[in-house]
Formats: C-alpha cells, structure tokens, sequence
C-alpha cells in the first residue's frame, strides 16, 4: 500500500545553506512512501510521520541522491552541441532519455572543444539535512 505524504520542504547542506526550498517556490512537494521512489532510509524517517508533524533529519549522501557515480561524467565535442548554445561551466543543459524523458546535465569544464557534463544529480554526493512539514497525508 502506498501513502502520499504532502509537505513543505527544505534540503539543507553540510554548511547550513539551502539547497532547495519548497517553500520559495510556495508549492509542496508530495512524497510517496511504499513504491521504492524514496531510499529506504529517507522513507524510515518520514514513514511515521502524520498531518502537522515537522521532523528534521540528516542523510549520508548514498541514502540522499546517492554517490557521484564517475560514469555518469561525459566528456562530450562541442560539436554535439547547437552552435547557438551558449556553454559556460555551471549551465544546465537538457539531453533526451529513454522513452522522451529529459535528463538535465551540469556543464563541468570546456576545454578547447571537449565538454564535459555530469549527468549526476546536482546533490549527489553530498550529505544532507532534510527538513519537512507535513501539510497532509493522503
């Protein structure tokens, strides 16, 4: 059986700042308990948790959005890119998936006409603060 829990964010790093924010955006985000799309660490944290609870909690980087995975590191020619595309490290650019998805990538480095983008997630690696207000459990 899955439960929706839908609540109020933010992802904190090691030094206090704020990654992300729910509340800036004002739209809470909705976590799904029971279907795997949560770490099972993240989920045994929040799986108790009930309508108006706020709980605050830290995550090793492989229980948050996992380890920087090196395969995920493309070293890409410039060519493979519009030649309108402004690149700068530091931009995100989108590449097709599987089945039309999109995966967002961080340009890392440009050398000469070498590219290289990490397709891992911006949060990989580091460890985390989470923390959550529940606004309603459905």
């Amino acid at each position: 059986m899955t439960t929706a829990l839908v609540c109020h964010m933010n992802i904190l790093l090691a030094d206090g700042s704020t990654a992300e924010s729910t509340r800036v955006s004002g739209k809470p985000t909705k976590l799904m308990l029971g279907d795997a799309s949560l770490s099972p660490a993240f989920e045994a944290h929040i799986s108790h948790l009930n309508e108006g609870d706020s709980h605050r909690f830290n995550l090793a980087a492989k229980d948050a959005f996992g380890e920087v995975n090196p395969d995920a590191i493309h070293h890409l020619d410039r060519s493979r890119f519009p030649a309108d595309m402004a690149l700068e490290v530091g931009v995100i650019v989108s590449f097709a998936g599987p089945g039309g998805s999109e995966i967002p990538g961080i340009i890392r480095e440009i050398a000469g006409d070498s590219v290289t983008v990490d397709l891992n997630h911006p949060l990989a690696g580091h460890e985390l603060t989470f923390e959550l207000e529940v606004l309603q459990v459905l």
